[in-house]
């Protein structure tokens, strides 16, 4: 098991901290009418794209689904223009043509949020095949949520990433609800990371709401994709703290039940442990905070102050 040093774990705080405010903004932004369209909150996840960051590298590629403000945010893209791809400005890192779930960054190795439900998982089957048809030592890191399971595309991406060896790591991010709907009522079988085995793919089931279960599950995965050359899946048993968008009231779960899950907050875990175990002290975190908060406040600043795309944009990047 990796052991990381102090800075390291101040690091993984901050960047789960910093996930979290900015999506706390996100939504407050979102309510008064600067942010339009859809908008997906990352809120309550945390410590799974950041345990996952503890085991990449940084030619490693991400894709995931259209809840990718936090993902991106993790791979080091400066969260000015994410809030400004979020409002919808031409300073936005799509230019302010993709909005909430088409986040990219070729330079960050972030190859999208995808706003179809498992679209991302052949995508990440192709990085994945160009990393080993170029005989590179990387792995194509795939995100998909619960309801993406039950989508045909996703068998088939199993099917080729074990029939060709590919260097892919699915992690399945099962916050227990596709939209409205629990996984109890959408889901046969037992857990949803056995789906892979049939193509023979290994995978494990881990709490995806605290940090240290997900990195020391994440370099697990990484070291054995690249000793025996083969796929991997990582199922995490996470939560979201949030209706499944903005508009979603999320009544289909009872306010007990949200509260509970609340108990294991992944930032206080996080938090607490640090303080407790790690020979953090309080006022250093406190003081990464601050500074965080300065952090976010400069994004919206910058967002809301930054010029829309002019109407030429309309015709670039497209492609007939």
């Amino acid at each position: 098991m990796t052991s990381f040093t102090k800075k390291q774990l101040l690091g993984f705080y901050e960047k789960m901290f910093l996930i979290r405010k900015f999506e706390e903004k996100a939504g407050q932004l979102y309510g008064s009418g600067a942010i339009g369209g859809f908008c997906h909150l990352y809120i309550g996840q945390e410590a799974v794209v950041v345990g996952i960051l503890s085991s990449i590298n940084s030619e490693d590629t991400v894709v995931t689904s259209y809840r990718d403000h936090g993902h991106i945010i993790a791979r080091g893209v400066d969260p000015k223009l994410v809030m400004s791809e979020l409002t919808g400005r031409s300073g936005g890192i799509s230019k302010g043509k993709g909005g909430s779930m088409h986040m990219f960054s070729k330079k960050n190795r972030f190859f999208g949020g995808h706003g179809i439900v498992g679209a991302q998982v052949p995508i990440g089957i192709g990085l994945a095949f160009a990393h080993n048809y170029r005989n590179e030592k990387k792995i194509s890191r795939i995100y998909m949520g619960d309801g993406a399971m039950n989508n045909g595309q996703v068998f088939e991406a199993f099917n080729l990433a074990s029939l060709w060896s590919l260097p892919a790591l699915f992690i399945i991010e099962n916050n227990q609800y596709g939209m409205g709907t629990s996984t109890k009522r959408s889901a046969a079988g037992n857990d949803l990371y056995e789906r892979a085995k049939v193509f023979g793919i290994e995978g494990v089931k881990i709490d995806g709401m605290n940090f240290f279960d997900v990195s020391k599950a994440a370099i697990v995965a990484r070291d054995y994709i690249i000793k025996e050359n083969k796929p991997y899946v990582i199922e995490m048993d996470t939560y979201r703290f949030r209706g499944h968008s903005m508009s979603d009231p999320a009544l289909y779960r009872s306010k007990e039940e949200v509260l509970q899950k609340k108990e294991i907050d992944p930032v206080l875990t996080m938090k607490e442990t640090l303080i407790k175990d790690h020979q953090i002290s309080e006022s250093e975190i406190k003081t990464l905070e601050t500074e965080i908060k300065k952090i976010i406040k400069n994004a919206e600043d910058f967002a809301l102050s930054s010029p829309l795309p002019d109407l030429e944009e309309l015709y670039t990047e497209v492609y007939l």
